[in-house]
């Protein structure tokens, strides 16, 4: 069975709501025989990685970059994972309170570094996440899940 690794930095309400959305998208009834793992970006490991076939990202934008979380998990599972885990499909959401810029840059260059394969758009929220914003971080959950599942 496939297997969906989301991997997350979640410190604040406007990001466990857009983590909780894209949860809920990846493990959509719908969407048959795809397992969801989640784990916190502190304690996701290479072993973590190199058990999915596919990943989602979330962080939030923190002094113009991603989190330190996730960048921690990156440089943990770099290395280990570089051959191995070549052309998987992964997306990602990230949070801002003003601007997302460096953190997209961040996280488009570490995951170009891996030779990971984005599958859907990432999706960016400012402010509080409104309404469209939730949804379309459940359209990203259910999108990476079903490209799993396919």
């Amino acid at each position: 069975m496939p297997t969906l690794l989301i991997v997350h930095h979640t410190p604040s309400p406007n990001c466990q709501a857009m983590f909780e959305a894209v949860v809920s998208g990846a493990a959509a009834p719908e969407i048959e025989g795809v397992r969801v793992v989640r784990r916190a970006a502190l304690s996701a490991t290479a072993a973590d990685v190199l058990d999915a076939d596919g990943y989602l990202l979330g962080t939030p934008a923190n002094l113009g970059y991603m989190s330190g979380a996730l960048k921690h998990f990156f440089d943990q599972v770099y290395y280990p994972c570089l051959d191995t885990t070549k052309g998987r499909p992964f997306g990602y959401y990230v949070h801002g309170g003003n601007d997302v810029t460096g953190a997209l840059r961040g996280i488009e260059s570490v995951t170009t570094g891996l030779g990971w394969r984005r599958a859907a758009e990432a999706v960016t929220v400012t402010g509080e996440p409104d309404k469209a914003a939730l949804e379309r971080c459940w359209e990203l959950g259910a999108t990476i899940a079903a490209g799993l599942a396919d």
